[in-house]
């Protein structure tokens, strides 16, 4: 069962942004649109307190050095919604190209669960993004072990040791293509480009997957691994994380041998 108060996490993963691009407002609006009742008409100062932008549109396309566009929020505390995008610079990314980085965060509740697949869908279309994904909070540290290195006391650090017999994954600055995912998560959006690489679908072998999942209007699919959140304290989800590892060995890195 997933933990009350849980929320869930959403990251996309698409091309730095050119001069006059307006995905980041495309990103805004779909995630506006998708969500429905969603206003994200706030940003957060310093100290913690909502100010509001009453000129929200020309605010997000602002140019920033080091960002796509500021923290948003929707200023409701009870139903805290929060949007913002950042830049992976080409030293810490795949294929040595700079990257564009959505994030948001949402409750975990009725509301976003029934729209959860067309908010991920809206914002990774909106960005169009290579592949992202959306998952529970709790699950998504857990996942994050398994790029993260250990540490040894008065030595340099080991490689990833993930929890649940998990694969290992490379740091991103070590996969060869922004096409390739990082890692997996409950849903999962993957680019035509990405599908292409990944070798989805294929009837034959994504039967059970191909049940859950769905093709974007742009060629991409929106994969679902488990009918709920991913909660990995459930056997069977975990079993389904693991199987799904198994299929897509691209996924992390892992089939490129070539690679650091």
């Amino acid at each position: 069962m997933v933990a009350p108060n849980d929320t869930l996490r959403l990251k996309v993963y698409a091309p730095w942004l050119v001069d006059g691009d307006t995905r980041p407002l495309a990103v805004v609006h779909g995630m506006e649109h998708a969500l429905p009742g969603l206003r994200l008409a706030w940003t957060i100062s310093d100290e913690g307190q909502f100010i509001p932008l009453p000129q929200r549109d020309a605010w997000v396309l602002e140019p920033q050095e080091d960002r796509a566009f500021r923290l948003l929020c929707n200023g409701d505390e009870s139903h805290f919604v929060t949007l913002s995008g950042l830049k992976l610079w080409a030293s810490a990314a795949p294929g040595g190209q700079t990257q564009l980085d959505v994030q948001a965060e949402l409750p975990l509740d009725a509301t976003t669960l029934a729209s959860a697949e067309a908010v991920l869908e809206a914002v990774a279309e909106g960005a169009h993004a290579h592949w992202g994904r959306m998952t529970p909070g709790n699950a998504s540290m857990e996942i994050a072990l398994q790029t993260a290195r250990t540490v040894k006391a008065g030595g340099p650090a080991g490689p990833p040791a993930p929890p649940r017999g998990l694969p290992a994954l490379k740091l991103c600055e070590d996969i060869r293509s922004p096409e390739i995912p990082y890692y997996l998560g409950w849903l999962n959006y993957w680019s035509a480009a990405t599908v292409r690489t990944l070798g989805f679908p294929d009837p034959a072998r994504d039967a059970e997957l191909l049940s859950r999942s769905r093709r974007t209007p742009t060629g991409g699919w929106v994969v679902r691994l488990t009918e709920a959140p991913l909660d990995l304290d459930n056997p069977s989800h975990l079993e389904a994380l693991l199987r799904a590892y198994e299929r897509f060995p691209e996924i992390g890195g892992r089939s490129d041998l070539s690679a650091p």
